[in-house]
């Protein structure tokens, strides 16, 4: 089997590094039907410090294919991925393309494949945060309606697919296999290392972890500005890690927000070993990223939520994570709140960490 797989930002890297091990884990047993994988890196991460250190980290093999596409509006974006993704395709003639996740390189690889009726595979599919406002919910929603296997990673995602009538097309598998995400941190865990004390300036675990960079707060600066005061003001409390986006430190540097506070340490994008480090250490993040939500359940810490919504809505429901919209009032309050949230990560929400094995099980016994 000829696999392509399609990937361009950080959070697909992590889903990639455990299917591409999966792959290799599979191809050592001369019994079985090896495997073939490409890698197409489009780009949209394109700072070394956001892309090169995910490779090398999470021991992902280097892509076959860099396109280098970055730093252009959604739909400039959009497209010169999906031209360049189609001739690729059309040169590799694969079995499946397989893609990750709900960015621009996700709609793009979908998009290429589908054209060219080639089969695509999606791994995170059925996720909804139902506000059309953001452009990950589009792609999202279009990725699942082209894809032939839909590999959903709770059961709310397989019923978010299922109210959609996406099952109900000819040939649509949706298959319930758990979270790529879970396979990675498990894998990596033990071989994390401690940051060290001089980087930690010897603060003691407990410490809060921050990251932003979605469009919808870097965009708005006043939005942006009202977030960095209540960041800044936890800080006064709790010492805050906060490994900063290079779209939020541009924001941040015209919105005339300063970096020089107390508690505040402002660090440069830290690889993944390096984060889920800092994620098994804290007692609370502080986030609007989707994985990084799921990450520190995994690694039993309370997370603070910085939008209106979530994909992950069965997190809320537990109480293991919350909502804080962009209110600083309502931030300032939610961290406190959370901070004293103690999280049961023992349960099967999002699998028990075989997904990769699974979906590359799956995709053998569907082409051949």
């Amino acid at each position: 089997m000829k696999l392509v797989t399609i990937i361009g930002a950080r959070p697909q890297f992590i889903k990639a590094a455990a299917l591409s091990r999966a792959i290799k884990t599979h191809n050592r047993d001369s019994s079985l039907q090896k495997v073939e994988e490409i890698i197409i890196h489009s780009g949209q991460h394109h700072d070394p410090n956001m892309s090169d250190i995910f490779f090398s980290s999470l021991e992902i093999p280097l892509p076959d294919y860099t396109l280098g596409i970055h730093n252009l509006s959604h739909g400039a974006m959009t497209g010169q991925m999906l031209e360049k993704i189609e001739q690729i395709l059309l040169h590799e003639a694969p079995d499946v393309v397989l893609v990750y996740g709900d960015t621009n390189t996700t709609l793009a690889g979908a998009l290429a494949a589908a054209k060219l009726h080639i089969p695509v595979a999606h791994v995170e599919a059925g996720l909804r945060s139902f506000n059309r406002a953001m452009p990950e919910e589009i792609n999202r929603i279009l990725t699942d309606h082209i894809a032939q296997w839909l590999f959903c990673p709770t059961q709310v995602a397989v019923k978010n697919l299922q109210a959609e009538g996406v099952d109900q097309r000819a040939g649509v598998e949706i298959i319930h296999n758990g979270d790529v995400m879970l396979d990675t941190m498990r894998y990596f865990i033990n071989k994390a290392s401690r940051i060290t004390l001089d980087r930690r300036k010897g603060s003691v675990d407990g410490y809060i972890v921050c990251t932003l960079h979605r469009a919808e707060l870097t965009d708005d600066l006043e939005r942006l500005r009202d977030v960095f005061t209540s960041i800044v003001s936890i800080a006064k409390e709790h010492p805050v890690f906060f490994p900063l986006h290079p779209r939020t430190r541009k924001a941040l540097d015209k919105a005339g927000c300063t970096f020089d506070h107390p508690g505040l340490e402002i660090m440069e994008p830290v690889g993944y070993l390096e984060m889920i480090d800092l994620l098994h250490h804290a007692g609370l993040v502080i986030t609007d990223s989707g994985g990084l939500q799921k990450e520190a359940f995994f690694s039993g810490t309370p997370c603070l939520t910085i939008r209106e919504e979530t994909e992950w809505t069965e997190l809320v429901e537990a109480g293991f994570n919350r909502l804080a919209g962009y209110a600083p009032e309502s931030i300032v309050a939610g961290a406190k709140a959370m901070a004293t949230v103690t999280v049961d990560n023992s349960s099967f929400i999002y699998g028990d960490g075989t997904a990769s094995q699974s979906i590359i099980a799956t995709l053998l016994r569907r082409i051949h």
